[in-house]
C-alpha cells in the first residue's frame, strides 16, 4: 500500500540536481464532482482485493525462508509504532486459504498477492528454496479451485537482507538477481501462474526507504536516489525479459503509486509550481518515462550521473500487457529556497477532506493520472490495483459499520467510470486490503481492511465494506449512494 503522504512529508532532502522547469506537467483540474453517464461496469471488469506478502504472511522463518530488509527494520526500536512486528502479521502464510474462502464468499475474480522473495531465494541469489514455491504453488492452486485469477506481484519492498548486505538497490547487480527471481518462479508456476507485476510502487521504496529512512532498509542518504531508481528500472527491464523468454502466455506488468502533484496555493502559487513540477519528475515520470519511452526526465539527469550505461535504456523500455496504477491522494508541493531540492511539503487546501494520514480525499486525482497515461503514454490498458482508506487511527478494535470506507470506495469508482467514458482502457480494481494487516511503520494502527481479525484466534470478521464490495462485484452496478 502506498501510505507515502508525500503531500505531509519533509521533502527537502531529495536531491533534484537541476529541478525542471516546465509549467505543464503536474497542472492538474483540481477537485471536481465526477459524476460518469453510467454507473455500469462491463461483464468482464476484474474485482479483487490486493495484499503484500510482509504485510500478511507471518511464517518469518517457516520452511527456509531468510530475513528480509523489512525483518531487520522493524526490529529497530523506534522504527515501527508501538514496537509492532510482522511476526504473526495475519498469519495467511498458514491461513492462505481462509483468505481464499473470503475472496471467493465475496464473489471476487481476481487476488493480488506479492511473494517473498526470500522465501524463494533466502539470501536473495543462489540455490532455490523449493518450499518456499511450494507455499505459492498451494495458493495459486487453491485460487484457481475456486474460479480466483491469481495476480503475483514479485516485489512489494522486502528486499532479501542478503542482497541489501552487498548494497541492496545501489549495486547494479541486484538488477539482474530480480531477473533470476522471476525466472525462478514463471519456471515452477509459470503452467498456472499466468499474471506478473513485477515491481511496486518503486518509488515509494526509493525516496522512503533509500532517501527519508522512514521505510526499510532505513537509509537516509539522497545520493542513492539516482542508482537506486535506475536500477530498480532496469531491474524490472531484465525481469520482463526473463519472463518473456520463459513463457508467450503471460500477461506481464508493473504497479505504480502515482499521484498529482499540485502547488500550494496563495501569492507563491507560480514558485510553487516550479517545485511540484520537480516532484513530479522524481515521483511518477522517473518510473513512466523510462517504461514507455526509454528516456529519463529532466530532473534525474544529475541523479543518474554516472549509473546510466549505454543500452540501460532499451532494457527499460519494454511492452506491458498492463500498467498498475496504485492511488490514494494528491501531493502539495511548495518551493523551499532552504532545502536542498527547493521541494517542501504543503498542506492541502483548508476545505479539503482529509482522510486518516491528513492527505486529501479526492477521486478526481485517480480520474487524473488514469487520464494522464491514456494521454502522455499510448492508452495502455490499466488495472487500478491498489486504491482503499484507513480507519482513523488506533490500537483499539477496527470500526465494522464502515460507510466511511463504503462512501471513498464509491467516490474512486466513479472516478473510474469516469477515466472509462473519457476513453481510458481501465480493466479492473484491486481494492487496498482484504484484511486489516500490518501497516509498515504504523504498525496494526492503520486499518484499511474490508475484513479484520480476531487477534486470539485468528478468526476473519467481515465489515459492511465486504458485503457492499461483494453486491457491486456480482452486479457490476456502481450504487449511486452507501
Amino acid at each position: 500500500m502506498d501510505r507515502s503522504g508525500v503531500s505531509r512529508r519533509a521533502l527537502g532532502t531529495l536531491a533534484l540536481g537541476g529541478a525542471a522547469l516546465g509549467l505543464s506537467a503536474c497542472e492538474g483540474p483540481g477537485e471536481t464532482d465526477l459524476t460518469p453517464k453510467g454507473r455500469q461496469f462491463p461483464k468482464d471488469f476484474v474485482w479483487g482485493v490486493a495484499t503484500a506478502a510482509f504485510q500478511t504472511e507471518g511464517s518469518q522463518t517457516a520452511d527456509g525462508r531468510g530475513p528480509s530488509i523489512w525483518d531487520v527494520f522493524e526490529r529497530v526500536p523506534g522504527h515501527v509504532k508501538n514496537g509492532d512486528t510482522a511476526a504473526d502479521a495475519t498469519d495467511s502464510y498458514r491461513r492462505y486459504q481462509d483468505d481464499v474462502d473470503l475472496i471467493a464468499g465475496a464473489s471476487l475474480s481476481a487476488y493480488r498477492f506479492s511473494m517473498s522473495w526470500s522465501r524463494i531465494l533466502p539470501t536473495g541469489a543462489g540455490a532455490v528454496n523449493a518450499a518456499g514455491l511450494d507455499h505459492y504453488s498451494r495458493l495459486v492452486d487453491a485460487l484457481l479451485a475456486k474460479g480466483i485469477t491469481p495476480y503475483a506481484t514479485l516485489f512489494h519492498w522486502d528486499l532479501p537482507q542478503g542482497l541489501q548486505d552487498k548494497g541492496g538497490w545501489a549495486n547494479r547487480d541486484t538488477a539482474q538477481r530480480l531477473a533470476d527471481y522471476a525466472r525462478a518462479v514463471v519456471e515452477r508456476l509459470g503452467d498456472r501462474l499466468k499474471n506478473y507485476i513485477i515491481l511496486n510502487e518503486a518509488a515509494v521504496h526509493t525516496v522512503f526507504g533509500h532517501v527519508l529512512g522512514d521505510h526499510a532498509p532505513g537509509l537516509k542518504d539522497a545520493a542513492l536516489l539516482g542508482p537506486v531508481t535506475h536500477h530498480m528500472n532496469l531491474g524490472q527491464g531484465l525481469a520482463i525479459q526473463a519472463l518473456r523468454a520463459a513463457r508467450s502466455d503471460l500477461s506481464v506488468g508493473t504497479t505504480m503509486a502515482l499521484q498529482p502533484c499540485r502547488p500550494a496555493g496563495g501569492p507563491l502559487a507560480f514558485w510553487n509550481r516550479l517545485a511540484s513540477d520537480g516532484l513530479d519528475e522524481i515521483w511518477n515520470l522517473a518510473w513512466l518515462d523510462p517504461l514507455f519511452k526509454g528516456t529519463y526526465p529532466k530532473a534525474m539527469e544529475e541523479p543518474l550521473k554516472g549509473v546510466v550505461r549505454d543500452g540501460d535504456l532499451k532494457t527499460t523500455r519494454q511492452p506491458v500487457d498492463f500498467l498498475g496504477v496504485n492511488y490514494y491522494a494528491p501531493a502539495y508541493v511548495r518551493l523551499d529556497l532552504s532545502a536542498p531540492s527547493k521541494i517542501a511539503a504543503a498542506a492541502a487546501p483548508n476545505s479539503a477532506e482529509q482522510d486518516a494520514f491528513g492527505r486529501h480525499i479526492d477521486p478526481s486525482g485517480l480520474f487524473e493520472v488514469l487520464d494522464r497515461v491514456r494521454r502522455e503514454y499510448g492508452a495502455p490498458k490499466m488495472l487500478v490495483t491498489e486504491n482503499g482508506c484507513s480507519d482513523p487511527f488506533s490500537s483499539g478494535p477496527a470500526i465494522l459499520d464502515d460507510t466511511f470506507r463504503i462512501k471513498y470506495l464509491r467516490r474512486h469508482l466513479e472516478a473510474v467510470l469516469a477515466a472509462r467514458e473519457a476513453g481510458c482502457d481501465v480493466r479492473g480494481y484491486f481494492e487496498w486490503t482484504l484484511i486489516d494487516n500490518f501497516e509498515w511503520d504504523l504498525g496494526y494502527t492503520s486499518k484499511f481492511g474490508i475484513t479484520t481479525m480476531e487477534a486470539a484466534s485468528g478468526r476473519r470478521i467481515p465489515k459492511a465494506s465486504y458485503g457492499w464490495f461483494k453486491a457491486l462485484a456480482q452486479t457490476g452496478t456502481l450504487p449511486s449512494s452507501p
